[in-house]
């Protein structure tokens, strides 16, 4: 259960402002735990007094949930903190009954074909943009006349944005990217076990003359070139899609498997065998095998060993940011360990300290006066390890080519520019770049995202404006074509095409 120490308590809200099911309430300038808490912990860990306390007493009437790390402990008729789980009649119930049917709908470009009937890529463009689209393609498939509409579009507004799929610690979110010295990008939030840049933007391709190196970097990395960036205060990287990343000279194998608390779950049954404790060293969430739900349920008792990092929930630990094993700033293996508590441990106790990539690893032993040692790495033990190794994937840089269509862009495909965005967002005309499928924001606008890997090499280039030139294709059927107001008296057939560009056989 969850108490307030009245005397340290100030009255400050902020336990309140953060409880999720707002189970505190305020009394005369103090906090009041009431009745539906389910002792998630947050407010223990958000308190800047240290007022509040978790104790192992216990709400008779509550039931320990299990679907996630936090256990709440759900009083009769309460919900968890997540609101997801309630507990009805002392079982632990979903909140919200399965949802069978989605609300999506077929889009009728369902009935299109997946890719364009020709790309852009060499149409060159219509500007000025009063006129028709260079080349509007005709062809009949499957019974029915498909048009596909192509120009090569110059963007300011574009960019590119690139997975690092990598552990090691780059540099901080929001800081600047640089090529030559000159602001190209920024460090953006993490994906999963990948770092991410955003390189270009409107505002940094018309910032100067730095914005000629803006474009140029941005083409480079969309046409599959290496690029060498160095982030303020962080490494240097050279990039490059498809590739292995090379950060501060040395170049990235693995992808991590998962968080240290992810692989402790899926490699809890073979840990267990081989080792007392394995520490799973992870710049996100560190794992410990024996705390962990994964470890209780193979049948582990807690070891009484406490790893480098701040705890989350049970067998999770938040590590911090470094060039060290997991990404954290752990150099030496026996630094993983924190404290023992020689009460629970005993001396002769193996612990393997390694990553969520087994690339490196190592195998510690207690010793009677609670200290630890390296020890040779079993065989089983290095089973283990190359089981987690072999199950990560190959770590890689893969770049998105981003970038907005709107205005004039539009006219040359159509006299009613709007009703194409519509079109669009209704997914009636299938919009592709360089021949790849584009993903469109939702909103206004043509905003569109379009993997680099799916484009036709070498098919973007940039106008020393400057801006970013890109291959756009629409593909609609010539009914829908017509409804849109669309320049069908420029319409050839694909044969007539090939004909005309002695391209035929």
């Amino acid at each position: 259960m969850i108490k307030i120490d009245l005397k340290k308590c100030k009255g400050c809200k902020i336990c309140a402002n953060n409880c999720p099911i707002s189970a505190i309430d305020m009394l005369d300038k103090k906090a009041l735990i009431k009745d539906n808490c389910v002792s998630c912990g947050i407010c223990l860990r958000v308190c800047p007094f240290a007022a509040i306390e978790k104790t192992t007493e216990e709400n008779n009437n509550s039931m320990k949930c299990t679907n996630c790390p936090v256990n709440c402990a759900i009083p009769l008729g309460m919900t968890g903190a997540c609101k997801r789980y309630t507990n009805i009649d002392g079982n632990i119930t979903r909140s919200r009954k399965l949802v069978v049917d989605a609300i999506t709908t077929i889009p009728e470009k369902n009935n299109l074909p997946y890719k364009p009937v020709i790309t852009a890529v060499g149409s060159g463009t219509n500007y000025p943009c009063c006129r028709p689209a260079p080349f509007i393609i005709q062809e009949n498939l499957e019974g029915v006349d498909v048009v596909t509409v192509v120009t090569e579009a110059p963007l300011s507004y574009s960019g590119v944005k690139v997975k690092i799929d990598t552990n090691m610690h780059i540099g901080e979110e929001g800081a600047k990217v640089k090529r030559d010295g000159k602001v190209v990008g920024m460090v953006t939030t993490e994906e999963y076990g990948s770092k991410m840049l955003t390189i270009g933007g409107a505002n940094l391709l018309s910032n100067g003359n730095d914005g000629f190196i803006v474009a140029k970097t941005i083409v480079d990395l969309a046409n599959g070139r290496e690029v060498q960036l160095k982030i303020d205060q962080g490494s240097v990287i050279k990039i490059k899609q498809g590739e292995s990343p090379i950060i501060d000279g040395k170049k990235e194998k693995l992808m991590r498997v998962g968080c240290g608390s992810a692989t402790i779950g899926m490699f809890a049954r073979n840990l267990c065998k081989v080792v007392d404790e394995a520490i799973i060293l992870d710049y996100h969430v560190i794992g410990l095998l024996s705390e962990h739900f994964a470890g209780v349920e193979v049948g582990m008792k807690y070891s009484g060993i406490i790893p480098t990092g701040t705890k989350s929930t049970r067998g999770r630990y938040f590590g911090e940011h470094g060039h060290g094993w997991g990404g954290t700033k752990i150099d030496n293996p026996l630094d993983a360990v924190k404290s023992i508590d020689m009460n629970t441990a005993k001396p002769g106790y193996k612990i393997l300290v390694t990553e969520t990539t087994g690339q490196k690893s190592a195998l510690l032993e207690i010793k009677e006066d609670g200290d630890v040692k390296e020890v040779p790495l079993t065989e089983e033990v290095a089973d283990v390890v190359r089981l987690i190794s072999k199950t990560c994937e190959e770590a890689k840089v893969s770049v998105v080519y981003t970038g907005g269509t709107g205005g004039s862009a539009r006219a040359g495909v159509t006299n009613f520019p709007k009703k194409l965005t519509d079109a669009i967002h209704r997914e009636e005309v299938h919009m592709t770049v360089a021949g790849a499928p584009t993903f469109i924001l939702p909103g206004g606008g043509i905003n569109f995202m379009v993997a680099v890997e799916k484009m036709v090499p070498e098919s973007t280039t940039w106008v020393p404006t400057p801006a970013t030139v890109a291959p756009i294709e629409y593909t609609m059927t010539r009914e829908k074509y017509q409804q849109l107001g669309g320049h069908v008296e420029e319409i050839l057939t694909k044969k007539e095409l090939l004909k005309k560009l002695n391209l035929e056989g």
